[in-house]
């Protein structure tokens, strides 16, 4: 991606930083689906998903499914989860910890992506991988995925993604994670790839600065339509996932849009425009806020308490 690096958001309006965003990372989810598409069927690493669920599931080859990653088919934000790791094996000091523990609850509590808190993490992360090699990281994100994540993947979600691929179908996760991260998901997922944010690397070290911009809103919806260009999908036979209003560019970019786990916002949109919504959360509570119910509350209580602490004395 070093060929790239003089395309600076200073130098680029919006638009053109989503359309680079977009098209950097169809490029790099076309690349690393090769890498693990021999086994993306078979699944070996996933444990076995619910039945197929009782709508159709267009089979032709010209469709394909993009999912959201972040509350739609993980629990939480990924980025929050590979921060944990980080922190595990020393890349980072306490105080940065107490920050990524800050937003991870304002996230699960909320329910929504607040811009302001995804903008923080992402310039706290570059600034951490900086230096480090691309290679170093795709490894300990192998480490991270099995510690935070494995257990936190919605099986509803997953049924709908395994009912795709059954159908012969390819299935791309689209997120504002790191494409590295998201790549590692997608295939202990049994996923064709993965389009997710780059990072600008030179001789494989990351420079600590963004191609185009994070894969988020606008970003997601270029990034899909070019990787449709390049697989030569039918984007009206497609079909896009995601739990945010943030994404409706792409879910309405293709002519099969989901609401899965839905915040206020896209739940509205949605129901306005007949899409078919998804909801696997559990509990009254959840299901308005958005987070792990029942067992979950009471260690999300204790979690939020602690952070308000550390909010309040750093402050």
């Amino acid at each position: 991606m070093a060929a790239l690096g003089w395309l600076t958001p200073r130098r680029r309006s919006s638009t053109a930083r989503s359309v680079l965003a977009g098209e950097a990372a169809a490029e790099a989810a076309r690349k690393t689906s090769q890498q693990f598409e021999a086994d993306a069927r078979a699944g070996t690493d996933a444990d076995t998903a619910p039945a197929e669920p009782d709508f159709p599931v267009f089979g032709d080859v010209s469709a394909a499914a993009f999912f959201d990653l972040d509350n739609t088919v993980m629990q939480g934000a990924a980025i929050f989860h590979f921060g944990r790791g980080l922190y595990k094996r020393k890349f980072f000091q306490r105080r940065e910890l107490a920050r990524f523990a800050w937003q991870q609850t304002w996230f699960r509590i909320a329910g929504v992506e607040d811009p302001e808190h995804m903008q923080d993490v992402r310039e706290s992360a570059l600034s951490i991988v900086k230096g480090h090699r691309v290679s170093e990281l795709m490894s300990i994100g192998e480490e991270i995925y099995d510690e935070y994540m494995a257990d936190r993947i919605w099986p509803g979600t997953r049924a709908l993604a395994q009912a795709h691929l059954d159908a012969g179908q390819k299935v791309w996760l689209v997120t504002a994670a790191p494409v590295e991260t998201a790549t590692i998901i997608a295939r202990r997922l049994g996923l064709t790839g993965a389009l997710g944010t780059v990072a600008e690397s030179v001789d494989g070290v990351y420079t600590g600065k963004l191609v185009g911009e994070p894969l988020h809103g606008p970003a997601k919806a270029e990034a899909v339509r070019a990787l449709a260009g390049a697989e030569n999908l039918d984007l009206s036979r497609c079909a896009a996932y995601s739990d945010s209003h943030n994404d409706i560019p792409m879910l309405s970019l293709v002519g099969h849009p989901y609401a899965i786990n839905p915040d206020t916002k896209l739940r509205k949109h949605a129901r306005e425009r007949e899409w078919r919504l998804r909801d696997y959360r559990t509990g009254r509570k959840a299901a308005k806020v958005g987070i792990p119910a029942a067992a979950g509350v009471g260690a999300l209580a204790g979690g939020t308490a602690a952070a308000v602490a550390l909010h309040r004395r750093r402050r």
